[in-house]
């Protein structure tokens, strides 16, 4: 087991609203989480609900500012960051008191951390209050106040109807907005490149290293395979800027939005990163000093920092482990799980009992996002259960309120949302007058009235749980992963990461998949899905190669599963084979 400095896991971004404020909750802890930027609006309503809780003064930024996007997400970035503050140096004050926040601190550490090490609990007796409170100020850090971009949420606004500048832009702005903050923390890029937007980066020293070498505000990649890392991690450097982070997502297996690949599964995917590492660090690092030197900016005085982490499923100490040790991640990160931990998240009680109490049946691939990509989710939540009544009362669709994802222009020159009234409405009209059989009517039916207004209902179970007043139209949308289907047991902080480090156990007693076995039969799925829509299309020759490389790729990793596991684990095996049974379709040619 490696020895590591502080935690070995990070909790990524959880919806818009979810983990909005989780860095307040954690990061005194040593905790790194992922604040979404998505909405302003709710920003700036937490940045009110924290000014008044810690007595910090407050100004509404209307939307009549000019540029208050960026300056609500700046604002309430600053307010975080000087609580996590506040909260640290208590924390570092309550040196002597038994039971204190600091005790928490360092129980809540893995047991191979050289930091509980340095700053053993049992010290406080045999050291001077001085001395220790040296000790503590010395080593102890607070967790990183991480932000996260969509790169594709980048549509154009306006003012007084005209188009306004693309630095205006949704995603620009909350580039701008994380710039102009006084965080030093580290941006997460997701959702697929934007060379338009990795551009604007340049704009902003703090992405740059100093006359020191240090960089003030990192990047962070999400990615999904590594050929994409290595595309976007050169792209970047030959612009100056280092990617101290790659993190990889399973492609379904998580939660939110999903991006799967072509049956490539998440092991070989990791093996790859593994074998061809140093690869990506040569290769970038050759790129980024001839940037730097191209820009007149100081060379690193020492090789910069490369972390390459994982998640995507993660539901125990063993996989945790796994994935530190044989893939040589850096970090591991544990997100759903954290949604049944009403003392990290912002979660309403009727959501949080809802997950609480979901099996796998539950827990689906959906289509509720307007984006067109799939979206795991839960049958069940408040917003999903409106949106059908609205349907069946002849009223499909929602009004349009915050427009964050207007993207289509089906039926107008100015981009609409395919959760809205305006464009389901539109669509439904279009379908009566196919005269459709009754079975094929309601498929498509239930396809256009499936999106759902994420804008509203990722960030309404924030507000319910804050106590802010809510409309009756704002209900709630969740989006964890299936993984979350093994926990039904609302927990604390110390029990979640006790969990994760295997000092207890809150799984259920059902059983549970291995993580990799469980993302290959979200995959055979979608496989079996994908043909059977083939043989009522048979002359689609491009679907057809589609899925003849599917169908390889799925038998690759079998195969590397079989060899991965053939000497440690026969009960994953044995997982395996009575998976691939299930699924004859892998036996017949297209």
């Amino acid at each position: 087991m490696r020895i590591i400095k502080g935690h070995s896991f990070h909790i990524p971004v959880l919806g818009v609203g979810y983990s909005i404020d989780t860095p307040i909750n954690v990061a005194p802890f040593g905790i790194s989480s992922v604040i979404s930027l998505v909405d302003d609006s709710l920003m700036e309503k937490m940045r009110e609900f924290y000014c008044h809780k810690f007595d910090m003064p407050f100004k509404a930024i209307s939307k009549k500012v000019d540029d208050f996007r960026a300056k609500r997400i700046t604002s309430y970035l600053n307010v975080v960051e000087e609580i996590v503050e506040r909260k640290f140096d208590e924390l570092k004050k309550s040196v002597l008191n038994t039971g204190s926040e600091l005790d928490k601190y360092l129980d809540l550490l893995p047991d191979t951390s050289s930091l509980k090490n340095k700053l053993n609990l049992g010290e406080k007796g045999r050291k001077t209050a001085e001395d220790f409170s040296k000790r503590v100020k010395e080593f102890l850090f607070p967790g990183s106040i991480d932000v996260n971009i969509m790169t594709k949420l980048d549509q154009v606004n306006q003012k007084d109807g005209v188009d306004l500048p693309i630095e205006y832009n949704d995603a620009h702005a909350a580039l701008r907005g994380f710039a102009n903050s006084k965080l030093s923390s580290s941006l997460v890029l997701s959702a697929g490149m934007s060379p338009r937007l990795y551009s604007y980066i340049e704009n902003f020293e703090d992405f740059f290293p100093d006359e020191k070498g240090l960089i003030k505000k990192k990047i962070i990649l999400k990615v999904s395979d590594f050929r994409s890392a290595l595309v976007q991690g050169k792209m970047l450097a030959a612009k100056g800027l280092w990617i101290s982070e790659y993190r990889i997502e399973s492609g379904v297996n998580c939660g939110g939005h999903a991006f799967p690949t072509n049956g490539v599964l998440f092991g070989p995917i990791l093996e790859e990163f593994k074998q061809n590492r140093q690869q990506l660090l040569d290769t970038c690092l050759e790129a980024y000093k001839a940037a730097l030197e191209k820009k007149s900016l100081p060379q690193p005085a020492t090789e910069p920092e490369l972390i390459v982490s994982a998640q995507g499923g993660v539901g125990n100490n063993e996989e945790h482990n796994f994935l530190l040790d044989y893939y040589n991640m850096d970090s591991v990160g544990w997100g759903s799980p954290f949604m049944l931990v009403p003392e990290v998240i912002s979660i309403d009680t009727d959501t949080m009992n809802l997950l609480a109490k979901g099996k796998e049946n539950d827990y689906y691939f959906s289509g509720l996002s307007p984006l067109g990509v799939p979206f795991n989710s839960i049958k069940g939540a408040s917003m999903s259960v409106r949106r059908l009544e609205l349907a069946a009362n002849g009223k499909a669709g929602t009004p349009c309120t915050k427009g964050f994802l207007r993207y289509n222009t089906e039926y107008t020159e100015k981009p609409i949302c395919t959760s809205s009234r305006e464009y389901q409405q539109k669509k439904l009209v279009d379908l009566q007058a196919l005269n459709l059989p009754e079975a094929e009517y309601k498929k498509a039916y239930d396809k256009i009235i499936e999106p759902e207004c994420l804008c509203v209902g990722l960030g309404a179970s924030t507000k319910i749980s804050k106590g802010m007043k809510v409309a009756e139209s704002e209900k709630v949308t969740v989006c964890p992963g299936p993984n979350l289907a093994y926990f039904s047991k609302i927990t604390s902080l110390k029990e979640m990461v006790d969990h994760i480090y295997g000092r207890t156990n809150i799984l259920d007693k059902m059983p549970r998949p291995n993580m990799f076995i469980k993302e290959m039969n979200m995959y055979l799925d979608i496989f079996k899905e994908r043909v059977e829509k083939f043989l009522n299309n048979m002359d689609d020759v491009k679907e057809k190669r589609n899925l003849e490389k599917f169908k390889k790729n799925l038998f690759d990793g079998i195969d590397y599963y079989r060899n991965l596991f053939a000497d440690k684990k026969t009960e994953i095996l044995e997982e395996l084979d009575s998976l691939i049974k299930k699924y004859p379709v892998l036996n017949k040619e297209l």
